[in-house]
């Protein structure tokens, strides 16, 4: 078992960022979201825009993960995926270009800031990483905060391209089911798996054959960092993924991404994430779902 990560460059620690504060190759997201539970629409999606101007680590920028990183044309399906001219032109507006180092963050748990990198990692961006910890680390350790909304950057260059295929659709994960080659992994608490507690997204429980690696159980509650990495590798080992494809879901393909931004960075070779996950999944009564 690997003691290490194998793509330790997707994450940076608080210290590499403070000392890198003043390159201005450096360009720092903040994708904070918060969920507030609503039993007509399993929950409303607030902008932590108030956060970041409550206080934020100095020059970063606040990135309204529905408005300017996802394709708005999928709603009701939130956070899909963005088309490629409309990521490409959200990056120049954040003053990214092709040679930035960016870095994403949250104020809430880390699958704001690893949806980020995802979307980011989906276009061939490969040079971001994700604070460890996020914000609340950071503060912690009584770093510089500022306040306030932040100046814009002057536009970035940077390249539209197409997107890899990092993402599944329904297709490809109805065709998993029954596939001794993939392992299809739901990063939702383990009550909404089995579906007897949390919220649904239509029918409770689970893609069928799927199985359970909360994404909150990859995170250190005390710290808010990632478990070390050998312990992160036997979850994944648990459940056999890197015999396998791996294909990572939840509620609407945030928390996935954050179990997909660790099987990455342990060297998993072939992970993808279904996007539109049980918002789309749960509510088609022709696609199959377990319970227990």
């Amino acid at each position: 078992m690997p003691e290490g990560y194998v793509h330790p460059e997707y994450l940076v620690e608080t210290d590499w960022l403070a000392a890198h504060l003043g390159d201005p190759k450096l360009v720092i997201l903040d994708g904070t979201v918060h969920l507030i539970p609503d039993p007509k629409i399993t929950y409303v999606a607030k902008p932590g825009r108030e956060d970041f101007e409550r206080g934020h680590v100095p020059g970063a920028q606040f990135v309204d993960l529905q408005a300017d990183l996802s394709d708005n044309e999928r709603l009701p399906l939130r956070f899909m995926l963005p088309k490629p001219a409309a990521f490409a032109a959200a990056m120049r507006r954040f003053g990214v270009a092709d040679d930035s180092k960016v870095v994403t963050y949250s104020t809430a748990n880390p699958q704001w800031a690893t949806r980020l990198w995802w979307v980011l990692r989906c276009y061939g961006f490969d040079n971001c990483a994700v604070l460890n910890g996020g914000f609340q680390k950071w503060a912690r350790e009584g770093r510089p905060v500022e306040t306030g909304a932040t100046a814009p950057r002057p536009a970035g260059s940077f390249t539209e391209r197409a997107a890899k295929p990092l993402m599944a659709d329904k297709n490809e994960v109805l065709a998993a089911i029954g596939d001794g080659a993939v392992c299809t992994i739901n990063a939702l608490q383990a009550p909404q798996h089995a579906g007897t507690g949390g919220n649904t997204y239509g029918r409770p429980g689970r893609i069928k054959g799927s199985v359970n690696v909360p994404t909150v159980g990859l995170v250190d509650p005390a710290t808010n960092t990632f478990l070390p990495p050998d312990q992160l590798r036997a979850k994944f080992d648990a459940v056999h993924a890197f015999d396998k494809k791996v294909i990572t879901y939840c509620g609407g393909g945030i928390a996935a991404s954050a179990t997909a931004h660790a099987l990455v960075m342990l060297g998993h070779p072939d992970v993808r994430l279904y996007d539109a996950s049980m918002s789309e999944w749960a509510i088609d009564e022709t696609l199959p779902m377990e319970v227990g």
